[in-house]
C-alpha cells in the first residue's frame, strides 16, 4: 500500500485548502477541512487505491462497484454538495404531496469552501499544468449529473467563472469582502447575470451593484 504517498497527497491538499480558506477569512473551516480523510475507514482505502493523478475513490469504485471511503467522507464534510442531498419539502400550494430526493440550498460559507476545495484539488493533481481555468474545465466535465440546488449551482459556477476570467486574488477578495458579508444575493437569476457580465469582460467592481 502507498501509505506515505497517499499521506503526502491528502496533506498537501489539506494545506492548500487551509491556505485558501484563510485567504477568504474561513479560518476554522480551513483548520478542520477533510479531517475525516485521516480516519482508518478513509485513510486505509486511500492507501490501497492510491493513484497519484486522481482520487483513489474512483479506483475503488472500479474495483468493487462503489467507494466506501467516499460514502463515509461525504456524510461528514459539509463542503460537499452530496452532504446536502435530502428529500425535498412538498409545495402544498402547488398540489404536491411528495417531493423526491434533491439538493438542498447550501449555506454560503460551505459553497465558498467547496470552491476552494475544487481549486486546490486541481492544483494538487495538475501541478505545473494548472491554470485558473482548470477548476472550471474539470467542473464542466461532470456537472450535468450533479444533484445540486439551482441557487447553489449558480453560485459555484459564478466563482469558477470569476476565477477563470479574473484570477485568484480578485476572486478571493470578492468572496471575502462581498459574498461572505451578505452583499451578493444568493439567487440563481442574479448570480447567472453576474457570470454573464464577467464573461463579457466587466470588471468585478462593476458587477453586483
Amino acid at each position: 500500500m502507498n501509505v506515505w504517498k497517499h499521506f503526502c497527497t491528502i496533506t498537501r491538499h489539506k494545506l492548500l485548502v487551509m491556505k485558501g480558506c484563510f485567504q477568504i477569512g474561513l479560518y476554522w473551516q480551513g483548520l478542520i477541512h477533510d479531517l475525516s480523510k485521516y480516519m482508518p475507514s478513509e485513510f486505509l482505502v486511500g492507501c490501497k487505491y492510491y493513484q497519484g493523478t486522481m482520487s483513489p475513490n474512483n479506483a475503488e469504485r472500479r474495483a468493487i462497484g462503489y467507494s466506501s471511503a467516499w460514502l463515509h467522507h461525504k456524510g461528514r464534510n459539509k463542503h460537499h454538495l452530496e452532504y446536502w442531498i435530502d428529500y425535498g419539502v412538498p409545495d402544498r400550494k402547488a398540489g404536491e404531496e411528495h417531493r423526491g430526493i434533491c439538493g438542498m440550498k447550501m449555506p454560503v460559507r460551505y459553497v465558498a469552501e467547496m470552491f476552494v476545495d475544487r481549486k486546490s484539488a486541481s492544483k494538487n493533481y495538475q501541478k505545473e499544468n494548472y491554470t485558473d481555468r482548470s477548476p472550471l474545465e474539470y467542473y464542466r466535465k461532470g456537472c450535468d449529473h450533479y444533484m445540486i440546488h439551482e441557487d447553489t449551482r449558480a453560485l459555484l459556477e459564478l466563482l469558477l467563472v470569476m476565477l477563470s476570467v479574473k484570477g485568484e486574488d480578485a476572486t478571493n477578495r470578492f468572496i471575502r469582502y462581498r459574498l461572505l458579508r451578505g452583499k451578493v444575493p444568493y439567487e440563481k437569476a442574479y448570480l447567472n447575470s453576474l457570470a454573464s457580465r464577467l464573461r463579457r469582460g466587466k470588471r468585478i467592481s462593476e458587477i453586483g451593484k
